[in-house]
């Protein structure tokens, strides 16, 4: 066994195809000299002999090559929560249903480990947020998100102002307001209303949810912009979600800021996979299934 290399799983233990995928994922890697290493919450439901079982939490990847996810976008943004502090790239094997954040399908899986063997892969970075919420000046608390950071309504309408970059931008009512990343314009914000971003641009996305307002387009602003959204003192509270896994409740008249984050969470892109997704429209085209006939392409000289 090759001390030197290992990986480490994320199943989604609620899906049968992820525990029997995982038991050859993880044959699969021993036979090539990697070992292996599983979640303790998960390893009772793969029962997989030769798998290091560890405790979970972000020292689980410490010195690990990779963190392979078997599951959904949901599976994911848990396994990134583990990997992004030390910045150990993902790689998501789809077994939900849309599954935009996952490099490879489920029937791609003996591929899927060859190229992680072979090191045929190549890692790219994506944003993530940094988001604060304080009272007259004082943070009461901070988290971070890959996907969105939503203030959300818990009740009645909820009664905001936006922010850009220190200055007031309009006042909604409205059920919430989304701040996205680009990786994340294809999840809550997309079904909001918002644009599509390709991951290459850098930007963040401020989509307002049901707004009450004349002016309640979806914007696109600079990396670099902090975007605030205040929760108006003589209104309902509110409630925030950042990719829909960390609460944090929003009494009235407290301020959520959101700007780009120095940690980014690194994810492990293959070649040589069919419909690996390497390029984003062709995986745009395929995860929502668009209509594409009629097609010809550049004519050739």
């Amino acid at each position: 066994m090759n001390a030197e290399r290992s990986v480490l799983l994320n199943v989604h233990t609620g899906r049968g195809a992820a525990v029997e995928s995982a038991r050859l994922v993880i044959e699969r890697f021993l036979q090539a000299g990697v070992s292996v290493r599983v979640l303790r919450e998960e390893a009772e439901h793969i029962a997989c002999a030769g798998a290091e079982i560890v405790p979970s939490g972000p020292e689980a990847v410490d010195h690990a090559e990779m963190l392979i996810v078997l599951g959904g976008d949901g599976t994911l943004l848990r396994a990134a929560e583990l990997a992004r502090p030390s910045k150990t790239p993902v790689l998501g094997v789809n077994l939900g249903h849309v599954g935009f954040l996952a490099e490879a399908e489920v029937e791609n899986l003996t591929s899927v480990v060859d190229a992680v063997v072979g090191r045929d892969y190549q890692v790219e970075e994506r944003m993530t947020v940094d988001v604060t919420v304080r009272s007259n000046g004082t943070v009461l608390a901070s988290t971070w998100a890959l996907n969105e950071a939503t203030v959300e309504k818990t009740g009645r309408m909820l009664e905001v102002v936006a922010e850009i970059d220190g200055r007031p931008l309009s006042r909604w009512g409205c059920d919430g307001v989304i701040c996205a990343t680009p990786t994340g314009s294809t999840a809550y914000a997309f079904s909001a209303g918002g644009p599509v971003v390709w991951p290459e641009v850098e930007a963040l996305l401020v989509v307002p949810i049901s707004a009450h307002a004349l002016f309640s387009r979806p914007l696109v602003v600079s990396p670099r912009s902090t975007v605030a959204i205040e929760v108006l003192p003589d209104g309902p509270p509110g409630v925030l979600w950042a990719d829909g896994r960390r609460r944090i409740d929003l009494r009235p008249g407290v301020r959520v800021e959101v700007c780009r984050s120095a940690t980014p969470v690194r994810l492990a892109r293959l070649h040589g996979i069919e419909h690996s997704g390497a390029l984003f429209t062709d995986r745009l085209v395929r995860k929502f299934g668009l209509p594409v006939e009629g097609w010809r392409g550049r004519a050739r000289p």
